[in-house]
């Protein structure tokens, strides 16, 4: 597939009656969250007719540049030129005026809405009485003409995911988008699936007709469609380039840094280990059907932390909920202890296992219950905070104001609401929760400092170490490397629902783990 990149970084022959994509550049491009730099003095440049690919870590900035360039974010500081001139850009309207459409990582059709009324619906200029016999002769040839085609009278509800991928580009060149930002646009297809869309929209871009931004993770798809490249890091520009010349390793040291070796941390050593989760060929399914975790393999043991790394969307967060037992596996067995594992509730208090998941507020907390019932939820049934079906309120009091001060929970009250609080707090609420017994096997942590500031952060990496060494089993999930590097005792790769990369941290390969992230 080289051979596609190599035809396309040559000079463009315009082809008759197709009107070029313009020149787009961003200028010195930042972006504030208050104290938060999301966006630090980035400058990219999109030639006319080339597909680019913006690259970086999770939290590099990516979709903060591109939400400026759309205008759902305002720059902080900034430019966003068009054919040398600059644009003031406020919105996706305004986007669109200037040719600029973008293609989301979850689809934004209605489902319950036809292929037709989904692509009238996205004009800005809807009509509010529509002529569909006009509208569909109009809708018919442009299918004819387009480089996907779709049924006009089918729903959405009856599309593949591949169709409906197809559908949200099909909007874009609907209203004569030239410039496409595609956001991580085959996270939901199968690789073949992938390669026909993304082929598709290459010979759409070697034809002259459109400019591709795309944002992507995977290697493969790079280096098989992409022409250029631009790295972010930490909010800042780490390199750019032509694909032709780089390799897949160069591309990973942009996005991922010079090698970090592991920050020491106090760790005790444990003589006799013995296997506590025992996860044998599980599958899982991804919300749409498609499968997610495809038979993975892994022993966790007592005093070890083993973290598992990958890019967002390859089976993480469909394992972790297996585990939890939030997502029902399709196959494969868990043991904890020696024993199945079916993840009811009854048997987290057997086994003793306690889970920090990702997004606490939706999976771990009920928002509108206060801070002292939420710390309760493990324990609101059993003495002293029950007798019989009657529950001690002032036993659940006191205990929360124990867990509050032990784990300095920065709350006004036991009785607030634990949703008013900060992202930080309301981590530090699951996390009293979830290790202030004294009996905790193990611990199943994903994305626990995710948004967190680095006071938090120290804290909850302070206070996993400390389970650590006291003998928990602790299976650490993250989409920050620098997290598992400091932490694990083991780290592997997920990659496609699958282990692409196995470990010890000392022996850690940073420059396969970069590629085994990023699927290659």
């Amino acid at each position: 597939m080289t051979e596609v990149a190599d035809a396309v970084t040559q000079a463009m022959t315009p082809i008759p009656g197709v009107v070029p994509p313009p020149d787009l550049e961003v200028v010195n491009m930042s972006k504030h969250f208050g104290t938060l730099i999301a966006l630090d003095n980035v400058s990219m440049k999109l030639k006319p007719a080339t597909f680019h690919a913006l690259l970086g870590e999770n939290g590099a900035g990516k979709s903060t540049l591109v939400k400026c360039i759309m205008g759902f974010y305002k720059p902080t500081s900034g430019q966003v030129m068009i054919d040398g001139r600059v644009c003031q850009i406020d919105s996706p309207r305004d986007a669109q005026r200037y040719g600029i459409g973008m293609v989301y990582q979850h689809f934004t059709s209605v489902p319950s809405m036809t292929v037709a009324e989904n692509l009238v619906l996205s004009r800005y200029d809807s009509p509010g009485l529509i002529n569909w016999k006009q509208e569909y002769q109009e809708l018919t040839a442009f299918m004819e003409a387009a480089p996907f085609k779709l049924p006009l009278d089918a729903t959405i509800a009856q599309l593949a995911a591949g169709q409906k991928q197809k559908l949200e580009i099909l909007k874009q060149l609907y209203l004569k988008s030239k410039i496409l930002i595609l956001d991580e646009p085959t996270s939901v297809l199968t690789p073949a699936e992938a390669d026909e869309v993304l082929g598709l929209i290459r010979q759409q871009v070697t034809d002259g007709k459109i400019s591709v931004l795309m944002i992507s993770h995977k290697f493969r798809e790079i280096m098989a469609f992409a022409d250029e490249i631009t790295v972010l890091r930490k909010g800042k520009f780490a390199g750019a380039g032509r694909v032709k010349d780089l390799t897949v390793s160069e591309m990973a040291e942009m996005m991922m840094g010079e090698k970090r070796e592991p920050q020491p941390v106090k760790k005790v050593a444990h003589r006799e280990p013995i296997p506590v989760l025992e996860i044998r060929d599980i599958h899982a399914n991804k919300d749409n059907g498609l499968e997610a975790v495809a038979g993975v393999n892994l022993t966790v043991h007592s005093g070890e932390i083993v973290g598992i790394a990958g890019i967002s969307g390859n089976g993480q967060r469909e394992l972790v909920e297996v585990l939890a037992g939030q997502r029902p596996a399709t196959a494969g067995q868990v043991l904890v202890n020696g024993e199945p594992y079916t993840m009811t509730r009854a048997e987290m208090d057997k086994h003793r296992v306690f889970v920090l998941p990702e997004e606490p507020l939706r999976n771990a907390c009920v928002p509108h219950m206060s801070v002292a019932e939420n710390l309760a939820l493990r324990t609101f049934d059993r003495p002293p905070q029950a007798k019989g079906f009657l529950l001690v309120f002032k036993a659940i009091h006191e205990m929360a104001l124990g867990l509050i001060n032990t784990f300095k929970i920065k709350t006004p009250s036991p009785e607030t609401p634990v949703g008013n609080l900060s992202g930080g707090n309301i981590q530090r609420t699951v996390l009293a929760r979830e290790l202030h017994s004294d009996h905790i096997k193990l611990l199943i942590a994903a994305n626990p400092c995710f948004g967190l500031d680095f006071a938090a952060v120290d804290y909850i990496h302070g206070q996993i170490l400390e389970a650590r060494n006291r003998g928990v089993a602790i299976l650490l999930v993250s989409e920050d490397l620098d997290e598992l590097l400091k932490l694990s005792d083991r780290i592997l790769v997920i990659s496609g629902g699958k282990f692409a990369y196995e470990s010890k941290t000392e022996e850690a390969d940073f420059a396969q783990i970069g590629q085994s992230m990023a699927g290659h």
